[in-house]
């Protein structure tokens, strides 16, 4: 599957989810916490090749996540992703940790999603600052961010890894 999503940096998470909902998009999923792990090899592999093997933990589901390498793109983030629940986390640590994977960097998060449509619209708290996710069409990106407010010119591309990252090397 193809995923295109951007994100934007907010403010006021609690007025920008009202307004959301006054836009026509239903509540998915009311907030609850996440927990990341990225894994890659000790060489660094995936990093390399702008490339992440992600396992997700959010109430009592995991699941294993595999992005590719993005497309061009000026305002979008575009990448191949690969999911699927797991049902035994020990296990597939072992199996990770078996074929020479090894985790490399963890974050996590507050998510609330909703969704309109095909586009879902995710709020995030992290520790770097409020976001909104979208991922969708790209028609319906610009669309729904033109609606709240938001031009392109507000569009991340970045991952949660690439901006905590950067906001540490700001801090130092």
């Amino acid at each position: 599957m193809v995923e295109i999503e951007v994100k934007i940096r907010v403010d006021d998470i609690k007025n920008l989810g009202e307004k959301i909902l006054r836009l026509g998009a239903k509540l998915e999923k009311e907030r609850f916490y996440e927990e990341n792990t990225l894994y890659d090899f000790p060489s660094k592999t995936l990093y390399k090749r702008q490339q992440a093997l992600r396992f997700r933990r959010m109430n009592k589901k995991s699941f294993l996540t595999f992005k590719g390498h993005p497309q061009k793109s000026r305002k979008f983030k575009i990448k191949e992703e690969y999911e699927t629940e797991v049902k035994n986390e020990k296990q597939l640590r072992k199996i990770l940790r078996s074929l020479g994977f090894i985790p490399v960097f963890n974050y996590a998060k507050y998510r609330t999603i909703y969704r309109k449509k095909s586009l879902k619209i995710s709020l995030d708290e992290t520790s770097i600052g409020n976001f909104m996710e979208l991922e969708g069409a790209r028609e319906e990106i610009v669309k729904f961010a033109e609606a709240l407010g938001a031009s392109k010119k507000e569009f991340i591309k970045l991952d949660y890894i690439q901006l905590i990252k950067k906001e540490l090397e700001k801090n130092r």
